[in-house]
């Protein structure tokens, strides 16, 4: 059986592809990267002792999901988990970059999840049960000016998960999303995170091993929200029953203050 894991040659991609690994998935990765995918094929296949494939593409161009798609298709890919990583973020987002550089975040924090789950959804339904891993963040549950792009993306992939859920119950797929706080993958990330949220960032932060496992296990289980750490988890709570306008003033108010 396999998994597919887009953004999986490094970070929270490639910790879920790990965790997949030791359950004895075969994977197949996507990156831009071929030097990357290929570290990583390296090191899962001698650790765990399973097949891994590689295909370098970039989702930022709407053709690679259709490519990946036909690719599977055509092996018939006994494939049974879809995992959507592919993304990004960035310490300065909306108004402090380019607009350029904004549209390129909406559009890969948005349609590769889509278009992936489109072409491959025939092989998750001739291999069901089967499950579908959808990466948004704790991001999407708030609108956070300083984050103004990037939380209305990952709110987006929130939303089309609890839709999809709905529409594929009956098929036996199962839909999940993760949704995690701070992931220190990058020195930037926690010297950004920490100047944000202070003392509250290493609180909240769960290093990207622990949310691999966290992910993989709990979507095995048909946990819908899959928020990592218990500091994030109460938050996250907090975050969907508070008025969005205070919320946002909060962060507002906290983004005032790092600056």
């Amino acid at each position: 059986m396999y998994a597919l894991v887009s953004g999986g040659s490094k970070g929270i991609g490639f910790a879920i592809a790990e965790a997949l690994a030791k359950r004895k998935y075969n994977l197949v990765l996507i990156a831009r990267s071929i030097e990357e995918l290929q570290t990583a094929k390296n090191k899962l296949e001698a650790e765990y002792k399973i097949h891994v494939e590689i295909l370098p593409h970039d989702l930022s161009k709407t053709e690679s999901a259709h490519e990946i798609g036909k690719w599977c298709n055509e092996r018939n890919l006994q494939l049974k988990m879809l995992c959507n990583v592919t993304g990004r973020g960035g310490a300065k987002d909306y108004l402090a970059i380019p607009l350029i550089d904004t549209l390129y975040m909406l559009k890969l924090n948005t349609e590769p999840a889509v278009s992936l789950t489109f072409y491959l959804l025939p092989l998750l339904q001739k291999n069901s049960p089967s499950y579908i891993l959808n990466v948004g963040s704790m991001a999407g549950l708030a609108p956070i000016p300083i984050k103004n792009i990037y939380c209305a993306t990952k709110s987006a992939v929130i939303f089309f998960s609890y839709a999809l859920r709905y529409q594929l119950k009956k098929q036996n797929i199962s839909v999940s999303c993760l949704c995690p706080g701070p992931v220190f993958t990058k020195p930037e990330i926690e010297k950004d995170a920490t100047q944000k949220l202070g003392w509250l960032a290493n609180r909240m932060a769960v290093s990207p091993k622990q949310v691999g496992e966290i992910a993989v296990s709990k979507t095995l289980k048909g946990k819908m929200i899959i928020v990592p750490g218990i500091i994030s988890s109460i938050i996250s709570g907090f975050l969907r029953l508070l008025p969005r306008n205070l919320i946002a003033y909060i962060y507002y108010k906290l983004g005032s203050k790092s600056n």
